[in-house]
């Protein structure tokens, strides 16, 4: 009878160490991968709720000032301003397109901290998501407090190792990009990029302030 197969210490040793050097880099690979699209989402609504749970204790302005490290962190804005802007934005300076970007993340900051300003029951779940193009499109719903549900989808870029809101369309058609970019095209028109951000800045007082 053969004797058993028996590694010799040195090369138990050397076994042992391949193993540890497979699972290192096992464990490096997943953690460069890039955060989950409905994750980053799902995220984004957790914040939301809980702003909304102090929401009355928090006011408008203490709703904007949670909240706005949180869009600034998680939507892709200065994508959004290039594409909101249009074709405009190759003539901007690039202080004036800092300055556009900065306004609407305060803009968008303000939209969320008016519109989700108490908790009453609502839910707010991603239902799933499907490969769109370069990126993701993370289909949610929101369900208000009569049981009726709003479907949103997510946009969504890969920036990095994560992956950030570019668009939102509600309904499944509308975009928001697009509804935007209309809207900047006017005020563009009649009062420049200057114009533009005095707007923004205008309504985001508005919303933060009413």
């Amino acid at each position: 009878m053969s004797e058993p197969f028996v590694l010799k210490t040195p090369a138990r040793k050397a076994l042992g160490l391949g193993v540890l050097l497979v699972l290192a880099i096992l464990s490096c690979r997943a953690d460069a991968m890039p955060a989950n699209g409905g994750n980053t989402v799902q995220g984004f609504y957790d914040a939301l709720l809980n702003t909304m749970k102090s929401g009355q204790t928090l006011g408008r302005s203490g709703r904007f000032t949670q909240l706005q490290p949180v869009v600034h962190r998680i939507f892709d804005i200065p994508s959004m301003a290039r594409l909101s802007v249009g074709s405009s934005w190759a003539t901007l300076t690039e202080a004036q397109r800092q300055q556009v970007t900065e306004s609407l993340g305060r803009y968008i900051s303000a939209i969320y901290a008016d519109r989700f300003d108490s908790y009453s029951g609502q839910k707010l779940q991603v239902t799933g998501e499907q490969p769109a193009g370069a990126g993701l499109m993370v289909r949610s719903q929101i369900v208000k407090v009569n049981g009726e549900p709003v479907n949103v989808d997510y946009m969504m870029r890969r920036s990095g190792d994560s992956w950030l809101i570019a668009d939102i369309y509600l309904d499944g058609a509308i975009s928001e990009l697009a509804t935007r970019r209309s809207e900047f095209s006017a005020i563009l028109k009649n009062g420049g990029v200057d114009g533009l951000i005095a707007a923004l800045d205008h309504k985001a007082g508005i919303l933060i302030s009413r």
